[in-house]
């Protein structure tokens, strides 16, 4: 048997042989645990900052590469452009319902280079713009030609397409050329209430009527 005064010392002795002062019960696995929350909360946070970053970037890098190749191809686009009108005149005057089977198969040809043609132009981001008759005029998308007075549309809607207008991913190539109803129409346009566009003498301005 161990006597008591000959007793091995215990871990929290000191080297003199005197117990060592006790922790202070739960104060340093709190103050622990309060680091390690900051230290999540900092991380997410720079997680957070790096993930909205890659997006910024990777969006950035998107519109650059669409801005690159609507500018490279704009030209050729705009080129393009000439043929179709070409092409649409064609058409206007083509007789399909001609008697000579000839004459009826270049129209019907000609229908169809015309739809291959508007398919090509869509699938790579040439768009139409073709407003609806009583469409409100957008001066970002068209042009006005000329006024007319209109029992149906009203002032400052769209009255006919002179010539279809284009954009390429977004991008004007070319507006399109309308005629709109003058000052004196009554009808209201397609889509509800009067639009901003109004005749010169009611706000002082005018309809650019240049081709």
């Amino acid at each position: 048997m161990i006597d008591d005064e000959t007793a091995v010392p215990g871990p929290d002795a000191l080297a003199d042989g005197s117990a060592g002062p006790a922790p202070e019960d739960g104060a340093a696995p709190a103050d622990e645990l309060e680091a390690v929350r900051a230290e999540l909360a900092a991380l997410k946070d720079q997680v957070l900052r790096v993930a909205a970053e890659a997006e910024n970037t990777k969006r950035r890098v998107e519109k650059e590469a669409n801005d690159s190749r609507a500018y490279a191809i704009q030209k050729f686009a705009r080129d393009l452009l000439g043929v179709a009108d070409n092409l649409q005149r064609a058409m206007l005057h083509a007789p399909k319902d001609a008697a000579d089977p000839l004459v009826k198969n270049l129209a019907i040809g000609l229908e169809m280079t015309e739809r291959e043609l508007m398919g090509a132009f869509e699938r790579n981001g040439l768009k139409r713009i073709e407003p609806a008759r009583g469409a409100r005029f957008d001066p970002h998308q068209h042009q006005a030609m000329q006024e007319q007075q209109s029992d149906d549309v009203a002032a400052g809607g769209v009255v006919q397409v002179v010539q279809p207008g284009y954009e390429l991913f977004g991008r004007l190539v070319r507006p399109a050329m309308v005629i709109v109803a003058a000052r004196g129409s009554t009808a209201r346009p397609a889509g509800g209430a009067a639009h901003a566009y109004a005749p010169p003498d009611e706000t002082g301005a005018s309809v650019d009527t240049k081709a």
